[in-house]
């Protein structure tokens, strides 16, 4: 296949997009990108072969499409992330964590700068679409080389999910044959086997990982004990990328991944049912003759499984740099309640099957025009399927609120609905380098979604990056932002259906979700010293939300539900700092910020009548919001021992206060401080027969502090969860 043609199948998709903003460009190219220095072919005599050099050409190039000019970025490289306790066997939440701003939540939850979730995860820059998760993680550290997130005033190629964008640069094969295989676990019946391969055959390679955990702390601990009862998971991985450089300007590449993951939902120890009705409200449930249950005996189970894949074509030649991607993404979730105990204990149980199936395209490039301006566009396409089934098990209640069977025989509910949303997203942006040391990066953004609201919006962005000294960057951004809720968590559930029953709301009103429109504002500097060995940061935004999404549980079934607040407002301030001599190495994250919201207007019947009453003209406090956020490590190796030790830092999340007088604030209080010290310590056997052999040992929380996540209180939160006791774990891995 000639150049010629697989530039064509790219530039197709974009050319009318590039044409319109630069008319005449072609005449006026310069081959160089603005933002990086050439790439030349190795010198005759060196080892590094050309096919690593193309390979790394290319790289370059696919980044100069996606470029972050003004953005905050916060970047993790693989080196880095195995300096962790845990390295490449701690989840994905972990590692972001350790980025400013960003505050720990139960079910491996992050937020980042007071939003619910808004993250957008992308591999290689190419978008992952949402999935149906909850506990699960569909992507773990093994298969990065990279991991970075931008957030903040951000340029016109992200969009929809804006509080973070969560980049991961997979490990690839080029030019390398071999891998590794590693045993890890430890406390909690952690075991976690996993093997890594990679490799190349000419121009084509491969890189690829395997991995299961078996773990009985797979969701925090409702209690707060060391080893919660019933809270088993067993998770499975698979990952592949494939590449093949078809010639010096084109690469051909494809992703492949599943993850199969089940978990037991952990009880609280020593609850009895406490549900009351009756014209009264004194008379207990009964439900199959029953008004008891112990709540360590209920059975409850949630399954979750993602397949995903993504088939990207890299042309580059001269100023032109185009990718044209096809990606595609398969959930399920699956919940199994406990029949009995959930009625008695919630009045309603309810076996969930909900599945999302969507797919899409993303075609974007960039042209260089002359050396000041670089024009880059690009249209993102995607459909989305979501299915759900619900069986929902009440019990029938008559007009006075007592039970219409005194033996208390349940009643089922079938909910089934299902519904395609069509997102379409097209951008174009114009690089200038007005000075040397001053680039002005301006365009627009319009997304069209028509899902359960058909919505759209224009959006103008416009980022500066000044560097008045040398070694000092300063940046300052503006961006408008739509971004519709999670279109496979709105539900569809028919209220009325549940009336005169258990699970009949005391709020009727069922508002359908809007999209949040937001102006976000962010100023930032970052200072180098010491020839670069340390690098200080600070960064501060404002953002003014219409709609904020937020979302909460509501019920026994594990699945998050977006609503919104009519208006919101966050802001905050993040300090950074790095220092690198030799082989010591430290960063330390400081971050204060503010996150609130008034008047709850979608969503309405999963609150309280009163906690509506008091949202709709105060301004509360997320119930994710932390105040103060902290993190920070230091790693040092001697003589091919690497001892390591991080922490993390969190001013707690919202609980609902109750006043003297039994008036209740939702959100109203702040959750205690916590912090959580983890140690690490590592030695790499280099002359091992048929390969180096690293061993290590990791300590979790080494002062076992009790970290109170939630309390079981606040808005859309469902039950208590706790973060991890101490623990202690080592791990071999052996290269081959």
């Amino acid at each position: 296949m000639s150049s010629f043609k697989i530039g064509d199948a790219i530039a197709a998709s974009t050319a009318l997009a590039l044409v319109l903003c630069a008319p005449g460009a072609l005449a006026q190219a310069n081959p160089t990108p603005p933002s990086a220095e050439p790439l030349k072919r190795p010198p005759s005599g060196k080892t590094v072969s050309e096919i690593v050099v193309t390979a790394q050409r290319l790289d370059t190039a696919r980044d100069q499409i996606q470029p972050q000019v003004g953005a905050s970025v916060y970047s993790i490289s693989k080196e880095q992330i195995s300096l962790l306790p845990g390295g490449s066997n701690t989840a994905m939440n972990q590692v972001v964590l350790q980025s400013p701003g960003v505050a720990q939540d139960s079910y491996g939850q992050i937020h980042v700068r007071g939003e619910h979730n808004g993250l957008q995860y992308r591999l290689n820059g190419i978008i992952l679409p949402e999935g149906l998760s909850v506990f699960s993680q569909a992507l773990n550290p093994r298969l990065a080389d990279k991991v970075e997130l931008i957030t903040g005033a951000l340029p016109a190629e992200y969009g929809l999910r804006t509080a973070g964008i969560i980049d991961i640069t997979t490990q690839s094969g080029v030019a390398q044959n071999g891998g590794e295989v590693s045993i890890y676990g430890g406390s909690h019946d952690e075991i976690e086997p996993s093997v890594l391969w990679r490799g190349s055959s000419g121009n084509f390679s491969w890189f690829g990982t395997l991995s299961y955990l078996h773990d009985a702390l797979g969701i925090e601990s409702p209690d707060g004990t060391s080893n919660p009862l019933h809270d088993k998971t067993d998770q499975y991985q698979g990952f592949a990328y494939l590449e093949d450089i078809l010639d010096p300007d084109d690469r051909l590449s494809a992703i492949v991944g599943v993850s199969n993951q089940r978990f037991q939902i952990p009880n609280q120890r020593n609850l009895e049912p406490s549900l009351m009705f009756g014209p009264n409200g004194d008379q207990p449930l009964v439900v199959d003759g029953q008004t008891t249950f112990p709540s360590a005996l209920i059975n409850e189970s949630q399954k979750e499984i993602t397949y995903y894949g993504v088939v990207s074509l890299l042309h580059t030649a001269g100023a032109f740099t185009g990718q044209l991607s096809l990606f595609t993404r398969y959930s399920t979730l699956t919940f199994v309640p406990d029949v009995l105990g959930d009625l008695l204990f919630n009045g309603i149980a309810q076996a969930a099957q909900k599945s999302d199936t969507a797919g899409g395209v993303q075609a974007e490039a960039s042209y260089q025009v002359g050396p000041a301006h670089t024009i880059r566009a690009g249209l993102i396409g995607e459909v989305d399927r979501s299915l759900s089934d619900t069986a929902s098990q009440v019990i029938a209640l008559d007009a006075t609120g007592s039970e219409v069977s005194p033996t208390g025989i349940p009643q089922t509910i079938i909910d089934d609905s299902a519904k395609t949303a069509v997102t379409l997203s097209v951008y174009v942006q114009d690089e200038w380098k007005i000075r040397s040391n001053l680039t002005l990066n301006y365009g627009l953004r319009f997304d069209q979604f028509d899902g359960f609201r058909d919505e759209n919006q224009l959006s103008p962005r416009i980022n500066a990056v000044w560097l008045p000294f040398e070694n000092t960057t300063v940046h300052a951004g503006y961006a408008r932002y739509f971004s519709p809720p999670p279109f496979e968590l709105v539900g569809s559930e028919t209220v009325s259906r549940f009336a005169n029953t258990t699970a009949a709301p005391s709020v009727t009103l069922d508002t359908t979700p809007f999209a949040e429109r937001a102006n976000y504002f962010d100023v930032g500097v970052r200072q180098a010293l010491l020839g670069r060995a340390v690098t200080l940061g600070l960064d501060t935004y404002y953002k003014q939300d219409k709609n904020l999404v937020d979302e909460g549980q509501f019920g026994a079934p594990v699945i998050l539900t977006p609503f919104n607040y009519a208006r919101g407002r966050q802001y905050g301030v993040e300090f950074t700092a790095s220092y690198t001599h030799g082989p010591f190495s430290a960063y330390a994250n400081f971050a204060a910020q503010s996150a609130k919201g008034e008047d709850i207007v979608s969503s309405q019947f999963n609150f309280d009548a009163d906690d509506l009453a008091y949202i709709s003209n105060h301004f509360i406090d997320l119930d994710h919001s932390a105040s103060y956020t902290a993190s920070a490590g230091a790693s040092y190796e001697w003589r091919g021992t690497r001892l390591g030790a991080d922490m993390l830092y969190g001013s707690g999340l919202r609980a609902d206060l109750t006043l003297p007088d039994g008036m209740v604030i939702p959100n109203g209080q702040e959750l205690p401080s916590y912090v959580q010290v983890n140690l690490t310590v590592s030695h790499r056997f280099d002359n091992t027969p048929g390969g180096p052999l690293t061993v290590r040992m990791d300590v979790i929380n080494v002062a076992d502090r009790i970290i109170e996540l939630r309390d079981g209180t606040g808005v859309g939160v469902f039950a208590p969860q706790f973060g991890p006791r101490r623990g202690f774990f080592v791990g071999v891995t052996k290269d081959f």
